[in-house]
């Protein structure tokens, strides 16, 4: 009995042990998770951007990213772009997710047209703990990055949501909402397809679903582009992207192209409505 008692006692205290100090290993490897993060950052850096110099200086761009996602095949990611001086604009930013797969998610470019701020957000897939970075580009050349780090794990490999069959008879159809204010409006805008990353097993094959993903989106307000966007396999199902542009009343145009070669285009009012 006093043996049987002595192995009680030695497991209680090993489970209160392990109560205690498992949400200070948890932090223990969330810490070290951000360390690598800049460790693969090093190696990132040079394959995108060679020997340029990058900053870290604020202004130019703002990253707002939950710090735990919700769903890491949803993860939503906000940019803001505040005025700048002439010569100084941001007309480029690219998005990394240090640990994915294929770190870069998307480059988006500006047009020519300078509405003071521009908003642009979008969702993400995060594959594991990992930073992610949006290195903006002024007019000058001049490099600037943000980063936030986001707790997300298993998006590259998700399954997608929607029935395959499904999928492919709505790919490349699209919705656009617009939210007007009195002198800029934001617009929301929606690409049906499944844009799986490759890394996706079907249930019933058991074998990995082909890449197939939005490459290329091009968004038009009259003759004038606010914006384009070359992808990679990190953007999330259904790519959905808001942004800001002016209530001016010109219909806009999305265009997007798919790895399949697909091609997909429609027009809409500046209010929303399908042209």
């Amino acid at each position: 009995m006093p043996t049987r008692r002595l192995l009680l006692q030695s497991a209680l205290m090993a489970a209160l042990l392990s109560a205690i100090f498992a949400p200070l290993g948890a932090r223990s490897q969330t810490a070290e998770s951000q360390d690598n993060g800049d460790d693969t950052w090093k190696g990132l850096k040079p394959m995108f951007f060679g020997d340029r110099m990058i900053d870290e200086a604020p202004g130019y761009v703002t990253l707002d990213a939950p710090g735990r996602a919700e769903d890491a095949a949803l993860v939503p990611v906000a940019l803001k772009f505040p005025p700048r001086d002439k010569g100084d604009r941001v007309v480029a930013a690219t998005v990394i997710v240090d640990e994915n797969p294929s770190p870069l998610a998307t480059t988006m470019k500006r047009g020519r047209i300078d509405q003071g701020e521009f908003d642009f957000s979008l969702r993400l897939r995060v594959n594991s703990y990992s930073y992610v970075r949006v290195v903006a580009e002024t007019e000058s050349g001049g490099l600037h990055m943000v980063k936030a780090y986001v707790k997300a794990a298993g998006g590259c490999s998700a399954p997608a949501s929607k029935d395959p069959e499904e999928a492919r008879v709505n790919v490349g159809k699209m919705r656009f909402r617009s939210f007007a204010a009195q002198n800029m409006a934001e617009a929301q805008a929606m690409i049906r397809h499944p844009n799986y990353s490759g890394m996706q097993m079907d249930q019933i094959t058991r074998m990995y679903t082909p890449a197939w993903y939005v490459t290329s989106v091009r968004v038009l307000q009259g003759e004038e582009e606010l914006f384009s966007m070359e992808n990679g396999i990190s953007l999330s199902e259904d790519p959905t992207i808001r942004f800001s542009y002016a209530a001016n009343g010109k219909p806009v145009r999305i265009e997007a192209r798919d790895s399949r070669g697909g091609e997909f285009s429609q027009s809409f009012a500046s209010d929303g409505g399908v042209l």
